[in-house]
């Protein structure tokens, strides 16, 4: 009997979720984390290796976190000082969370958004993560079938967060560059109405802020023109917050638990807030997320749901003791947002030195970097050959626009709050040299007899000692971005 090919047997033997392609792992943005746990860079053992600027991660204030814990042994049952509270916390505990962790995360969540708002410790829903909280989230208010608009672009991950295990679809609202990528009345009616066309039940809007992977803030005005729109049509606004406190320069970050107060008539019932420490405090390992819905029924229900999901007690008695000490939240905040600055500011310079466009954005640990100039054509053909020599011969990952479901190729997304100051020296001198190499060869095309190809596609090998930059003005300037306020959705 000739043997079944491995595909046909996971058909035969595994359910359809885990023989199928559902995960959404076949996306540039996950073979770049690929190439880079192929080879990973090192200053030392591998200074050929990929460089990732793929991962949104906030490592820029390990030593403030390392401190206070050697400061604190008592925070965690596993050290002499702690160890009397072994059995108390290793037990079992209700899904509801420790009351102290559940009060700690409320404070916490009142101080990344000023003060301005309150929050109640009986509404923290524990998750794995973001991620599990945005599924929690999406099997509380969809049915497989169902669909969620969401604005492009959009983090790579929410297709398989939202996606893979509850069956709901997700109908991209389509923002442009002409703009800044802002939301306008026009996309989200055109989002909805396309949903209808082809029957797919809107449930709710998904809106990340502040944005991944732009780093910009949604202002006053837009937030309460989202939360009209979705009153008035009677689904659900479900705020992604998890980088809150990660604004700097003049960004301000408003949260949608500020405006649902100034809404005469607002339908609480269908606002949602996810949030997580894994951004603000750098803690993605701890796997803290948080759903804090305004509906008591949803409430209820994620609370059950939480069982597949929980917080480690040992983590919430960490967090609640961490999260209570008030003077290291606010030095830990005040400092991140400084680092993040002094970061932010160092990478856009570089790129600012060879004429590389970015959106001007003040939040999150990323920059949305344009390389539409360097496109053979304006295609997502074209930006995957651009991004194919960017990993694997510049050996940089970063993850491009298509895979952020961006509607104009040549966009890319680039992390900088994940590696220590000469990665990123590194990093930048990669783009110099890489950068220098394209100029010569156009030139050389420019020659008669040259042949008329696309610099980048011939072979690239890379001098990292070479520190030779662009003639000012060779790459097109900064994006063509206005800096204006936010678009109003005019419902």
């Amino acid at each position: 009997m000739v043997a079944l090919t491995a595909e046909k047997q996971d058909q035969n033997l595994l359910s359809r979720m885990a023989a199928g392609d559902g995960h959404g792992e076949k996306s540039a943005y996950f073979d770049g984390w690929k190439a880079y746990e192929e080879n990973p860079f090192h200053p030392i053992d591998r200074p050929d290796g990929v460089i990732q600027m793929g991962l949104a991660e906030n490592q820029l204030c390990g030593d403030l976190m390392r401190k206070w814990v050697l400061e604190h042994p008592e925070a965690s049952i596993c050290t002499a000082e702690g160890v009397n509270q072994f059995s108390d916390i290793a037990i079992f505990q209700d899904y509801h969370g420790l009351p102290e962790f559940r009060q700690a995360v409320a404070k916490f969540m009142e101080k990344t958004r000023n003060n301005k708002v309150k929050f109640d410790p009986d509404r923290i829903v524990m998750s794995g993560g973001a991620t599990g909280a945005h599924e929690t989230v999406a099997f509380c208010l969809a049915n497989p079938g169902d669909g969620f608009l969401v604005p492009t672009p959009y983090y790579p991950g929410f297709d398989r967060d939202l996606r893979w295990r509850t069956g709901v679809n997700l109908v991209p609202v389509t923002c442009h560059s002409s703009n800044g990528f802002k939301i306008t009345a026009e996309a989200l009616d055109a989002a909805y109405e396309n949903a209808r066309v082809s029957n797919i039940p809107v449930k709710g809007l998904l809106i990340t802020n502040p944005s991944n992977p732009l780093g910009t803030t949604l202002d006053r005005d837009c937030l309460k023109s989202l939360v009209k729109f979705t009153n008035d049509k009677g689904i659900h606004l479900i705020a992604d917050e998890i980088y809150a406190a990660t604004t700097f320069g003049e960004s301000e970050f408003i949260s949608v638990a500020e405006v649902i107060d100034e809404i005469p008539d607002c339908n609480t019932d269908l606002i949602h807030i996810v949030y997580s420490l894994s951004k603000d405090m750098g803690l993605p390992g701890l796997r803290v997320g948080i759903v804090y819905s305004y509906n008591d029924r949803v409430v209820q229900i994620a609370r059950k749901m939480s069982s597949f999901g929980l917080v480690s007690s040992q983590t919430q008695h960490l967090i609640a003791k961490m999260l209570s000490d008030e003077d290291f939240v606010d030095e830990f905040i005040r400092k991140s947002k400084l680092r993040l600055a002094e970061r932010h500011a160092e990478l856009t310079t570089g790129l600012d030195g060879l004429g590389i466009g970015w959106l001007k954005a003040g939040a999150g640990l990323f920059i949305w970097m344009d390389l539409r100039n360097l496109l053979k054509t304006a295609t997502f053909d074209s930006e995957m050959e651009l991004w194919r020599v960017i990993v694997h011969k510049v050996k940089l990952n970063v993850s491009p626009g298509g895979s952020c479901h961006c509607h104009e190729p040549g966009w890319f997304r680039v992390c900088f709050a994940n590696m220590d100051y000469q990665t990123m020296e590194t990093a930048l001198e990669r783009i110099r040299v890489f950068t220098c190499q394209i100029e010569e060869e156009s030139l050389i095309l420019t020659k008669p007899m040259a042949k008329k190809k696309k610099c980048w596609q011939s072979s690239l090998r890379l001098s990292f000692k070479d520190t030779r930059r662009f003639e000012e003005g060779f790459f097109s300037p900064h994006s063509p971005v206005p800096p204006s306020p936010l678009v109003r959705a005019q419902i």
